[in-house]
């Protein structure tokens, strides 16, 4: 029988990915490494490596390096034996997993040593390629499985019929409100950047945040701001190329082509985006496929700032309508200009107002410590926690 908080001990929690490089699922894979160590468990996370292994080992985890994110039968095949000797040897309560290919091998290891399974679906996998939807499946396999959204949630039943509802459990992704708090993100920090970003004193900033790729939905930005260009502002597009060098020249050729020169800027990667999200007067979700959960729609807010988001994906779960922001028709530039006229003619008052909800929104919904410690809670679902 596997051992559990009813056996008298802190329980050992193993997470697997892929990788540990710098996006949402890693950053969550750390939050849960410390939560758990500050609670008083042991945290063992299972991955190929990257810059974030630090933040595992500084917060109080172990660290232990396996080809994780192959994709190789064989390589996955083998990884189930060296994850089962990993249970082993360090008394693992309980696997999650986060990711498809480590999942395979876990799920072989949890089978193989009677040790709780759990996985988390981060969002919708595409069905194109044959067999897809039997590789994806394993992340419906989980004792429990974590929906990072109703909407995810709601993608799991519809694509995964045998899935008994009852084994899903919705927790929603987690601002650091330490991080993403106005009281704490400086003035001096918010007038760096505008300095660094040549922001004229009194011109509105609009800002896109997000990686440069299609989908994020610039371009229906820009062709909405080409409608309302008369106006003064600054739009700001912020966010890494991550390697596609072919994507900022079209988007530099389409500001060109718009007449928004002197409107839009892309700013490429920021280290400090409170200080960004302060800086500006409305954040953009602009989305054209739907969001898994959408951190800049809850970041955002958390900074007490107007969102206009697409009315598709998980921003309807985390954006109030015309109390936090707006929710427009994605992929539609129009909306999305009318959108943006309503929001830089809010009074002072009215700003004052939405601020404090959108802060009050994410606080009583969607913190760090919330997604922590519901997932806690899952573990301890399994592992017959007697409260």
């Amino acid at each position: 029988m596997t051992a559990g908080p009813s056996t008298g001990h802190a329980p050992v929690i193993l997470q697997v990915l892929p990788s540990l490089g710098g996006g949402g699922v890693e950053r969550g894979t750390v939050e849960m490494t410390a939560a758990l160590t500050e609670a008083g468990w042991t945290a063992l996370v299972i991955s190929s490596g990257g810059p974030m292994v630090r933040d595992i080992e500084r917060t109080g985890g172990k660290h232990i390096q396996l080809p994780a994110h192959s994709k190789n039968p064989f390589v996955m095949r083998k990884n189930i034996g060296r994850l089962a000797r990993v249970v082993n040897e360090y008394g693992v309560d309980l696997i999650h997993a986060r990711s498809r290919a480590p999942a395979w091998s876990a799920l072989g290891a949890a089978r193989r040593t009677g040790t709780p399974f759990v996985t988390t679906v981060h969002g919708p996998y595409g069905f194109g390629l044959p067999f897809k939807r039997l590789y994806n499946s394993v992340m419906t396999r989980g004792d429990r499985v974590i929906a990072i959204s109703e909407f995810i949630r709601g993608y799991i039943l519809d694509n995964y019929r045998k899935v008994d509802p009852d084994r899903i459990r919705v927790i929603h992704r987690g601002v650091n409100i330490d991080i993403f708090d106005p009281a704490r993100t400086s003035a001096e920090r918010v007038i760096h950047l505008a300095t660094e970003w040549r922001i004229p004193d009194g011109v509105p900033v609009v800002m896109l945040p997000g990686r440069l790729t299609r989908w994020k939905g610039h371009q229906v930005l820009f062709e909405a701001l080409a409608q309302i260009k008369d106006r003064p502002m600054r739009c700001l597009i912020v966010g890494d190329d991550q390697g596609r060098t072919a994507y900022r020249p079209e988007l530099e050729a389409m500001v060109e082509k718009l007449g928004l020169q002197s409107v839009v800027h892309i700013v490429g990667n920021c280290r400090d985006m409170a200080a960004a999200y302060k800086l500006s007067d409305v954040v953009i979700s602009a989305s054209t496929e739907p969001e898994a959960f959408g951190r800049v729609v809850a970041e955002a807010q958390a900074i007490g700032k107007p969102v206009i988001a697409p009315n598709h994906g998980a921003a309807p779960e985390i954006l109030l309508p015309e109390v936090t922001g707006w929710l427009v028709p994605p992929s539609d530039p129009t909306a999305l200009a009318r959108a943006l006229e309503k929001v830089l003619d809010l009074d002072t008052d009215a700003r004052e107002r939405l601020a404090q909800a959108a802060i009050a929104r994410v606080r009583d919904n969607f913190t760090t410590r919330k997604m922590c410690d519901a997932t806690i809670a899952v573990y301890l679902e399994l592992l017959g926690d007697p409260r």
